[in-house]
């Protein structure tokens, strides 16, 4: 889709556009509230474009589907929310191991388990970066809005090529159902790279300065093997504890030592600030509009919305709060997003939380309210 065009959707919407004009051919998903508008819309968008649309018969078959459709060079997406995500893991944690590009939409909800399927929850930000077993690296998007939905989803597909990993785009309710002005461009694309040794030399786990190596997929002449196993360079299982040191350092290392390429945040008024919100998704636009109205009477607030959770923009963060006297962060959980905040300031006592227990999204003058609590004790 080359064109450029205005038009009034919801965030799943968006998120479909996206997907296909990033290059998305194979998509397999459960309908699951609150994500269910982009399997359906993906079931009539897909064969427009000479994709395949799936509906498995479960979360588990979906995502195990998707992780074999792009082993044969398909660019491949599902879509599911927090009991769903849940089931996935396994899968997720097999894309991981062997380092297959594919994206994993997670519209979150009110949870425990079933919890409340039409309502939003800010819940899955740790379940996104640890929900797999063992050591691995992940990365994952939190978009705000309709129109980042629509370029996140793009750079989604464009850093799961890159860098040959699994990425998570995270939303909630509230992004799913509203409805905002989209704007479609043609975006740059990014598509994997393709071995460029002979056969006889090619080793698909090879690494080079980058850390990401060139997997050839599945029908382009090369040998490749997808094992789940701990594998060597040439991706046979080798019980031996150099080789898994190397295996779990390369899977890892190729996120965190691409960290700062890959990070993306705002940063709003942080120069002065004494006191600074930290917020993502739909709790950050609250909070934006909170701190334009505190600032117009005198207070000195700020905030920093992390567009990338995983990996966590760190350091962006400590140079936004550094004459911060507070650092406050608002959550529509119990506390999440807190942890890696408290990781990245190692300074818990100007580390605030504001809890907001609710599905429905408070008002600034609320959030103003429950923040000037924490800031005056």
């Amino acid at each position: 889709m080359s064109d450029s065009r205005l038009i009034f959707v919801h965030g799943n919407g968006a998120i479909v556009e996206g997907a296909i004009q990033a290059g998305c051919r194979f998509y397999a998903g459960y309908p699951i509230t609150p994500s269910s508008e982009i399997a359906e819309e993906m079931s009539k968008r897909l064969p427009q474009v000479g994709g395949i649309y799936v509906q498995g018969e479960d979360e588990l078959a979906s995502i195990n589907m998707i992780v074999g459709a792009s082993m044969a060079g398909a660019k491949a997406m599902t879509a599911t929310s927090g009991p769903g995500f849940s089931l996935m893991q396994e899968g997720l944690g097999l894309a991981v191991a062997t380092e297959t590009p594919l994206v994993i939409v997670n519209m979150m909800r009110a949870g425990p388990s079933t919890g409340i399927a039409s309502k939003a929850w800010q819940g899955d930000i740790m379940q996104s970066r640890f929900g797999s077993h063992s050591d691995y690296e992940i990365i994952s998007v939190y978009p705000w809005s309709v129109q980042e939905a629509f370029d996140l989803t793009i750079e989604s597909f464009n850093l799961a090529e890159k860098y040959m990993t699994p990425v998570v785009l995270l939303g909630d309710a509230i992004l799913a159902r509203m409805r905002e002005r989209l704007y479609i461009k043609q975006e740059e694309i990014i598509d994997r790279k393709r071995p460029s040794e002979p056969e006889g030399k090619y080793m698909p786990y090879k690494r080079d300065q980058s850390l990401v190596p060139v997997i050839a997929s599945f029908g382009e002449g090369f040998h490749v093997l997808k094992d789940s196993l701990t594998h060597n360079e040439n991706g046979y299982y080798y019980e031996n504890p150099e080789v898994q040191a190397k295996y779990v350092r390369g899977i890892t290392e190729k996120i965190k030592k691409n960290a700062a390429a890959i990070e993306k945040y705002e940063s709003v008024f942080t120069e002065d600030a004494e006191v600074v919100i930290v917020a993502a998704g739909p709790m950050a636009r609250v909070a934006h509009s909170m701190i334009i109205d505190a600032r117009k009477r005198g207070k000195k607030w700020g905030m920093f919305r992390p567009v990338t959770i995983w990996p966590f923009p760190e350091e962006q963060l400590k140079k936004s709060v550094q004459k911060a006297i507070y650092v406050i962060v608002v959550e529509m959980s119990t506390g999440k997003l807190v942890y890696p905040v408290k990781w990245s300031i190692n300074d818990n006592d100007r580390v605030k939380l504001v809890s907001w227990l609710s599905y429905e999204a408070p008002t600034p003058d609320e959030l103003e309210h429950l923040c000037e609590k924490e800031v005056n004790g």
